[in-house]
């Protein structure tokens, strides 16, 4: 019986990955317009909850934003997203994929947004270039819509201040991660 449970809950959490892609059978403009539709409404949350965050995008040579829906089946956490990176200097956007797979405790489903603030031209570039990021993570979150709360923040790292809003979910974890931005090569 435990298997049995087991097993639907991990079915049921892929499905709700699945369920939480926007782009997926749309065309090439509809998935970038979507794609800059998500980044103005995740950048409008963020002014709200930090307001701050709003003259470190301006002064900053670029910026990213990320949709990410995360799943946790008790010692593995798995993600997918799409984003875009704007360089602030040219205009130019950069539209990304990202990949993230975990070991550690967890058991829940997350859809959270990201912001990633570049100091520097160069940092910028190497994250379109070669785009990993490795860490460890730790969070708590407990809302739907506008209901519940959330633990995430500000982090400032090698020149990129990331930010972290979560949409919706119900996701305990701890896990050590490894995550891969790539260039989108069907929208760039």
């Amino acid at each position: 019986m435990k298997r049995r449970i087991t097993g639907f809950l991990a079915l049921f959490m892929v499905l709700v990955l699945y369920g939480c892609t926007t782009t997926g059978t749309m065309t090439e403009n509809q998935k970038r317009k979507a794609i800059l539709n998500m980044k103005q409404e995740v950048l409008s949350e963020l002014y709200k909850v930090y307001p701050g965050a709003r003259s470190k995008i301006a002064k900053a040579p670029g910026y990213a934003v990320f949709s990410n829906a995360n799943i946790n089946i008790i010692l593995a956490s798995f993600s997918g997203g799409e984003g875009v990176v704007k360089n602030n200097a040219t205009g130019k956007n950069t539209f990304m994929k990202m990949g993230e797979v975990g070991i550690g405790f967890g058991l829940g489903v997350k859809d959270f947004r990201a912001v990633f603030i570049f100091h520097n031209a160069k940092v910028m570039q190497n994250f379109i270039t070669n785009g990993w990021e490795v860490g460890a993570h730790a969070d708590a979150a407990a809302k739907v819509g506008e209901k519940g709360g959330a633990v995430g923040g500000e982090i400032l790292a090698d020149g990129v201040t990331i930010y972290q809003l979560t949409e919706s979910g119900l996701a305990l974890q701890a896990t050590v991660k490894g995550t891969k931005y790539w260039k989108d090569s069907e929208l760039n």
